[in-house]
């Protein structure tokens, strides 16, 4: 049981949590680059990364796993991103620290998807069944996603230039 729940259900929580982050994020991550605020969307992606991050410590383990570590690193991105938008409103170098900061951690967890779908997807695992996967087509897999993200975030670091008024919204 996690939070009154089977772990069952908990994870099909984390999951909903976790795809509502990606689907925001990556909405979020378009509108960097045509330099659009999407406030809403924005909190939304920010809170759901946060509790996807956070519900993952909440599974029994017994040691400090990778995942952990993942979980950890993007915890702190999101309070840096945080602190950029809502605190700093994007005044001076910290748009280009919100940018990066909330951009790296949709890498991280669309990188974690991809490992849960080598591993719960029969058709990927059947192309990398290692326990965590290290086949060519997982690693061809992660080396395009993060390609791809290393030339968006660059190009949401350039064009990301909202207006002065951007306030707390």
């Amino acid at each position: 049981m996690v939070l009154g729940m089977s772990l069952a259900t908990f994870t099909l929580v984390h999951v909903i949590i976790s795809l509502i982050a990606i689907v925001s994020g990556v909405v979020v991550m378009f509108g960097m680059l045509g330099s659009r605020r999407m406030p809403e969307l924005t909190a939304i992606f920010l809170l759901f990364t946060i509790l996807t991050s956070a519900t993952g410590f909440l599974f029994p383990f017994t040691e400090l796993l990778p995942s952990h570590l993942i979980a950890i690193l993007s915890l702190v991105l999101l309070a840096i991103a945080c602190i950029a938008r809502y605190a700093m409103r994007l005044a001076g170098p910290w748009r280009s620290i919100y940018v990066v900061t909330a951009m790296i951690s949709l890498y991280l967890n669309v990188f974690v998807l991809i490992i849960q779908g080598f591993l719960k997807v029969p058709a990927l695992h059947a192309l990398a069944p290692s326990v965590p996967p290290s086949e060519p087509p997982f690693a061809v897999a992660q080396g395009i996603v993060l390609l791809f993200f290393v030339v968006v975030i660059i190009g949401a670091w350039r064009r990301f230039r909202p207006t002065a008024a951007f306030g707390s919204a």
